[in-house]
């Protein structure tokens, strides 16, 4: 009897027709747990802190209502900062799997090495762009709007350049072949076959590619020279001790993640559908 009802519940969670709504309904209610526990204050006493250094989101949800256009400007700063290194760093990024894929050759070696570029802490990177920006402009808001979109974009390279390469040349075999015997020539082959293949591995990349440039370009904020942006804030409200204005920006920073992310997979929804 018991057995039975594990399949059963087995079956119940496999089944096709409920897994999407399990795939919304399960992550949902865990943030639901979450914040009634944050907000009971059962969350303070299981982590051993009070409410000053992890303020409750109601406190939060006040901050953010009391300051709502200086939190809009530096959102702005931040969405414009991680758009703009996103899209020129999947740009490059792709030339240079196209590249690779036009020059086999050296095409392994050279992506080896973009990919490296994606070891560099951001820590190291955002400092050091700061500093060789520093004579791009007289305006310190230009020099360190360049310096952020910089760090994002360099950080964003690898990981489109290595799934765009994946995606011009992992090819089913017999459409490869099927070109040959046509004598198709390589640029018919890239634009009929390699282009419209690598699309999903584009959307892939820029799936790892959006939260990472979120996350370089708050965390780029803490060492620039401009004071303005998401990350900026969170560095200056901590170092001034106002916990409570600091997890609002954690909290919007969040939000910035989330929001990009599901545009992107609506943009994908829509490119894609019919490849599913």
């Amino acid at each position: 009897m018991i057995k039975r009802k594990k399949n059963i519940f087995i079956r119940f969670f496999k089944n096709p027709k409920v897994q999407p709504f399990l795939s919304i309904i399960l992550p949902v209610s865990l943030g639901v747990l979450v914040f009634v526990l944050w907000q009971t204050q059962i969350l303070h006493k299981l982590l051993g802190t009070d409410t000053f250094t992890l303020p409750l989101p109601s406190q939060i949800n006040r901050i953010i209502g009391d300051n709502l256009p200086k939190i809009m400007l530096n959102v702005k700063a931040t969405v414009l900062v991680a758009v703009i290194g996103l899209a020129i760093g999947s740009f490059i990024g792709y030339l240079i799997a196209v590249l690779a894929t036009v020059f086999p050759r050296w095409g392994a070696g050279g992506l080896s090495i973009v990919a490296a570029f994606n070891a560099i802490p951001i820590v190291a990177l955002a400092p050091v762009m700061t500093n060789w920006t520093k004579d791009v402009s007289s305006d310190a808001s230009v020099r360190s709007m360049v310096a952020k979109i910089l760090v994002v974009m360099i950080v964003s390279i690898a990981t489109m350049s290595v799934n765009a390469y994946r995606g011009l040349n992992d090819l089913r075999e017999f459409s490869l072949d099927l070109m040959k015997s046509y004598a198709a020539k390589k640029r018919v082959v890239f634009f009929k076959l390699r282009l419209p293949n690598s699309v999903p591995y584009i959307f892939t990349a820029l799936r790892v590619g959006v939260p990472s440039s979120v996350i370089s370009a708050i965390v780029s904020e803490y060492f620039a020279e401009y004071i303005t942006g998401v990350g900026r804030q969170i560095r200056e409200n901590i170092v001034i001790a106002q916990y409570a204005t600091a997890w609002t920006y954690i909290a919007v920073a969040c939000l910035i993640g989330i929001s990009m992310y599901c545009i992107l997979m609506m943009f994908e929804g829509i490119l894609l559908r019919n490849r599913k």
